[in-house]
């Protein structure tokens, strides 16, 4: 048998019969067999060696690539200094797809290294840059051995910085000096300040998918030109403290395997930080950022700390997955803070943080506590908390009491139903009742506005073409819309968007004026308006019984009146033959008391209603026209009866103590044995005009100092009238505010209700 190789270098086996003829029939076959098996034994090794040497060649084209990049080697580094590239119109330092060994055992190396770079880098022509992009750098890298180094105070700026980089310089130094100065003026009595080198890059710095193995230490550098390190690695922790960027800093689809350190650290323009793995700590304290800032997508497993940082541009967090607590307590956001979708699997503060504009929670998931205690929000200020995502057993949402209920906005009551319940159960087992009831509040806002829509706006599914043209749709459009409804109702707005029924613009454009609900028929019409009635009348006088205050200045205020139209139906009684009427100084008297009760109860409203026009205005409804009406009547007709010189209401003179008047009518019992303990009120004592709002007091707050009724004789019908109107009226009246009380102090529906 011969085994030979052809060019392909496969392996052949050839047969070589032996002349003399074979053994016999059996031998022949038995060693075909054999031939046969030792062929394919061989061929399936040979394809097994050809798969594994194409996988190793995949891997290795599939790993860190480091076969394909050239070491760096003091000849090489000659030869790329003395020919920059020109990259985007700036020159640059080409050191990118290399292996840069700056380790302590290469150290001849390292300092010839750092020596020819900072020496390039310093050139006066013109600004370079330093590109380092997918290189691998081996041991520790410091930046200030790179840079040119440029006193922070005392002296001046070399003459190798252009006038618009000296400006800058110049503006980093005023604003070190005076912080440094309020600083140490405890601890530098003498005020010389000691000097503090910085390192300068007036070229951009490119550090894309560059591997650094080592430590990196960049910390007070100023980059006049910015930095780029997309996609770069930092396996040791990295020094990028006090840093200074005039121009956008890129740090996008990076991974920090150590600590990133970025103290007080200042970003001129635009930072992005998108999709970066901080799987160390994220040390951000007292960093600026004047332009926006993104770390949209970013995942940071361990202390996340951007306490006292400073934004003046819109932060972005959309999609950050936080694993270990963050915190950003003091800070200010002059700008919108998104936290869309983020995930919080660990504590979040803001304490003693600021906020001009809303901070957007659309969609986050809290699993654990997200505290907004002592934060300040301006007057635009608000949490976007529509569709967030947490269980009230296991997360906690904190904040102020009385504060954060009223910080917190839903836009609509559809798929935030769970959200608002859960809510309120996470204030409720804080105990802050206040903001339970005030989430409350907001959700019974929602649902009258929904209630309004199904009310008054145009119903999808019953209105016909030309309404649905109308109100905003094109022909095709309503034609859809009306095809559409005959498969199946529409359910609730966005089934037109679902649907694809028609574009976005169209949608924001008529989705105020439409609604999507069951056909409606006349009685159940009937009902709804009632029950928006309802609705609209406890929003408007209590909050929905979450405003103790709003209700008690709705009933000073009605009370007040009441008890002067009583005055005046008792004490102006005729002008002539003989006037019956008060004197002038219990006149000024009464008006006095009447307009500083009104103040007070005015002052109530203004202070606790969200719409106090509006509040005073339903209760100048409910109040002003009937009884105005009924004393219009009654000096119309005139009063000649009986006992015209004596007063239409009598008290009870048995008794003289606070009383709870709920269960009592306003007029005397009917037994004769009464009229001995019920005798008119007096009226020739200064202080008579007091019983005229004890008996509105009663009528209203069923509580008062003394039980003032109607007499039973001679009495005008309309006079009794009004006083059964206001005794109805606060009979609803003392329902609403026991059940206002019992939703706004704990307990206390313990004691209304047993």
């Amino acid at each position: 048998m011969l085994t030979g190789i052809d060019s392909s270098g496969i392996k052949l086996v050839k047969q070589i019969r032996k002349p003399g003829g074979c053994q016999g029939g059996r031998s022949l076959q038995t060693g075909t067999w054999r031939q046969e098996g030792l062929r394919l034994c061989l061929l399936l090794v040979l394809l097994v060696g050809l798969w594994v040497s194409g996988s190793s060649r995949v891997w290795a084209a599939s790993g860190d690539n480091s076969s394909s990049r050239l070491p760096l080697t003091l000849e090489l580094l000659q030869e790329r200094l003395r020919s920059p590239l020109t990259v985007e119109g700036s020159a640059v330092l080409d050191l990118s797809h290399l292996i840069v060994d700056l380790r302590p055992e290469n150290a001849d190396f390292r300092d010839q290294f750092y020596r020819l770079v900072q020496a390039s880098l310093q050139q006066p022509s013109q600004p370079l840059g330093l590109d380092i992009s997918d290189s691998i750098i081996q041991g520790e890298l410091l930046g200030q051995k790179l840079g040119l180094r440029a006193p922070l105070y005392g002296e001046s700026l070399s003459a190798l910085f252009s006038e618009s980089e000296a400006a800058q310089l110049d503006r980093d130094r005023q604003r070190q000096q005076q912080l440094s100065r309020l600083s140490q003026a405890l601890f530098n009595p003498s005020g010389i300040l000691p000097q503090m080198p910085l390192t300068v890059f007036r070229g951009r710095l490119r550090l894309q998918k560059t591997q650094f193995l080592g430590r990196v230490d960049f910390g007070n550098t100023f980059f006049l030109s910015g930095l780029d390190a997309t996609g770069a690695r930092f396996a040791q922790d990295g020094d990028w403290s006090q840093i200074r960027s005039s121009k956008a800093a890129t740090f996008a689809e990076s991974t920090f395997v150590e600590d990133a350190n970025f103290r007080g650290s200042v970003f001129f323009e635009a930072a992005n930080f998108s999709q970066v793995a901080f799987r160390g700590e994220a040390l951000f304290q007292a960093s600026e950022f004047q332009g926006t800032a993104s770390f949209q997508h970013s995942n940071f497993e361990e202390l996340a700390n951007f306490s006292r940082t400073l934004w003046s541009d819109e932060a972005d967090f959309a999609q950050v997955r936080w694993q270990q607590k963050a915190t950003f307590e003091t800070a200010a956001f002059q700008k919108q803070l998104n936290l869309m979708e983020a995930l919080w699997l660990s504590t979040g503060t803001f304490r003693q943080a600021t906020f001009a504009l809303p901070v957007n929670l659309r969609g986050a998931s809290l699993r654990s506590q997200l505290d907004f205690s002592d934060t300040r929000f301006g007057a635009e200020a608000y949490l976007n908390v529509a569709g967030l995502q947490f269980d009230p057993n296991s997360a906690r949402l904190l904040g102020d009491p009385g504060r954060i209920g009223q910080a917190l906005s839903v836009p609509t009551l559809a798929g935030n139903e769970i959200l608002l319940r859960n809510l309120v159960r996470n204030f409720r087992q804080l105990e802050q009742i206040g903001d339970a009831n005030q989430v409350q509040y907001l959700t019974e806002s929602l649902r009258l506005r929904s209630l309004l829509q199904r009310l008054f706006n145009l119903n999808l599914n019953t209105a016909s073409q030309e309404r649905l043209r109308i109100v905003g749709f094109s022909a095709e459009q309503a034609t859809a819309v009306v095809a559409a409804r005959q498969v199946q109702p529409f359910r609730n707005l966005t089934d037109l968007i679902i649907r694809d029924l028609v574009d976005l613009d169209t949608y924001i454009d008529v989705r105020d004026r439409i609604a999507a609900s069951p056909p409606l028929n006349l009685g159940n019409r009937i009902l709804l308006a009632l029950r928006v009635m309802g609705m609209a009348l406890l929003l408007v006088l209590s909050h929905f019984g979450s405003s103790f205050w709003l209700i008690l200045g709705v009933g000073l205020v009605a009370m007040a009146y009441f008890g002067l139209v009583f005055w005046i139906v008792d004490r102006f009684r005729r002008l002539h033959p003989q006037p019956i009427m008060p004197p002038q100084a219990e006149i000024i008297t009464m008006l006095g008391i009447f307009a500083g009760i009104e103040f007070a109860g005015g002052l109530a409203i203004l202070r606790s209603s969200e719409m106090p026009l509006l509040t005073l205005g339903v209760v100048t409804l409910l109040v002003v026209p009937i009884p105005l009406t009924l004393m219009g009547i009654l000096y119309r007709r005139g009063r000649y009866h009986d006992l015209m010189n004596v007063s239409y209401f009598v008290e009870d003179g048995s008794l003289r103590q606070l009383r709870l008047l709920i269960a009592r009518l306003p007029i005397m019992p009917k037994f004769p044995f009464y009229r001995d303990r019920y005798t008119p009120i007096l009226w020739d004592r200064r202080w008579g005009w007091i019983n005229y709002f004890d008996l509105s007091l009663n009528n209203w707050f069923k509580f008062g100092f003394n039980d003032i009724r109607l007499r039973d004789e001679h009495l005008p019908g309309l006079i009794s009238s009004l006083v059964w109107y206001q005794w109805g009226l606060g009979l609803l009246y003392i329902a609403l505010l026991l059940w206002t009380l019992s939703r706004t102090i704990p307990g206390l529906n313990l004691f209304i209700y047993f």
